[in-house]
């Protein structure tokens, strides 16, 4: 028996049961939990509702991030959705740069928001929170100075 295209029905949205893909994911405490990723910085994040305390690595966010571009950075999930204020947010953060760190709060807190309120995905995707910026540093090469900078030529 040979098979057509016709006979393939393609998966559509409306296949996948709706329960499925707004299903809150809270643990025991009342917590949800979002990985972020950028750079070399991991930050693992957890949300539950509360009066807007953002706690980094055991401090407040504004002394963690000293700079406001950071801060701003931190707070633009919440800000996208309206829900500043609403949630407690416990991070805890590895690696890289606080530029990358920054990031990688900001990418975990929209995941968490994702997993906590899965209505808010579609406003979250739509401004760009739920992807992972994939962008690192270029390794250096070897007979280089750095990842595509050359040793000054001397013509004598």
């Amino acid at each position: 028996m040979q098979s057509t295209f016709e006979d393939l029905k393609p998966l559509k949205k409306k296949d996948v049961p709706s329960s499925e893909m707004t299903t809150k994911k809270i643990d025991a405490l009342g917590r949800t939990y979002g990985t972020g990723r950028r750079k070399e910085s991991v930050a693992r994040v957890w949300i539950r509702p509360g009066n807007g305390a953002i706690v980094v690595n055991g401090k407040r966010a504004p002394d963690y991030f000293a700079r406001s571009v950071l801060q701003a950075l931190v707070q633009q999930p919440l800000s996208v959705v309206n829900r500043i204020g609403c949630y407690d947010i416990f991070c805890t953060v590895k690696g890289g740069g606080l530029s990358g760190q920054a990031g990688a709060v900001r990418h975990g807190i929209s995941r968490a928001l994702v997993d906590y309120e899965p209505d808010l995905r579609s406003a979250l995707k739509n401004a760009g929170m739920l992807t992972r910026d994939s962008r690192t540093v270029e390794r250096k090469k070897y007979g280089l100075m750095k990842a595509r900078r050359s040793f000054q030529f001397s013509k004598r």
